[in-house]
């Protein structure tokens, strides 16, 4: 069987990404911070699908464990057949006001981890195929402090790699949702509902992830999930940046 290596598993769309990947019969690596969700996530797959679950608890922005990671998606006894890069977090979008250590954070797990373990699984996949779906943000098409420029970084990234890799067999995909129904707006604070976002612009994480890896499969270097989104995304490349980042102001993406 296919196996997945997703990052930040042990909620929202990465844990509806091991959800539907075990449905299609993938084995996986899941690999996340808290331990003892990772291992009732696996518990519950293993049970409803019979497939093999490996639980990888690591803190990416710890080098050691970054390590650890890296070396799982380069065992060539096991090798990983698609990678999920999913894991991050938000920061307020006043960056003069943040703490700059949290920025540097937010940076290194938003563009330096990915790069790192992309490297590691190209290594792998060159030449035997795989797939890389890197979990960036409509956001990355606007002007929204540095989570913005985060997400651009990655979506830009995704796009040269998936062209440049075709020839070895690897696609490397950009999914990039707007507001989607998981836990990341509470872990900053900011209540679903809360943000002053119409019900019609939230997302649903199972949509998402479908979307995502439907689009992977048919080697899109960018993938954003709902004909909403796609138009706002269209309306970027003519629209004033003043305006649109004017109007990134609000919520979180």
């Amino acid at each position: 069987m296919p196996i997945a290596l997703i990052t930040g598993a042990s909620a929202g769309l990465g844990a509806e990404f091991a959800r539907q990947l075990a449905h299609r019969g993938a084995d996986l690596v899941l690999v996340a911070r808290s331990a003892g969700a990772l291992d009732a996530l696996a518990d519950e797959l293993r049970a409803q699908h019979g497939v093999a679950v490996e639980v990888l608890a690591a803190d990416l922005l710890d080098e050691g464990d970054l390590d650890r990671v890296v070396s799982r998606i380069g065992d060539e006894a096991q090798p990983i057949d698609l990678l999920i890069d999913n894991a991050g977090f938000g920061l307020p979008l006043h960056f003069a006001d943040n703490d700059i250590d949290d920025e540097v954070r937010h940076l290194r797990l938003h563009v330096e981890v990915p790069m790192r373990l992309m490297h590691a699984a190209l290594a792998v996949m060159r030449g035997r195929g795989g797939r890389i779906i890197n979990v960036a943000s409509v956001a990355g098409f606007i002007s929204r402090s540095t989570y913005s420029a985060c997400k651009s970084w990655l979506i830009g990234f995704s796009r040269w790699a998936n062209a440049e890799y075709a020839r070895d067999g690897v696609t490397v995909t950009a999914l990039c949702p707007g507001f989607t129904h998981t836990t990341f707006h509470e872990r900053m604070g900011l209540p679903q509902g809360e943000e002053g976002i119409p019900p019609i612009m939230w997302l649903d994480a199972a949509d998402v992830v479908r979307e995502g890896l439907h689009d992977a499969a048919r080697g899109r270097a960018v993938s954003i999930p709902s004909w909403r989104y796609k138009a706002i995304v269209a309306l970027t490349k003519v629209l004033p940046a003043s305006l649109t980042s004017r109007a990134a102001r609000r919520g979180r993406v």
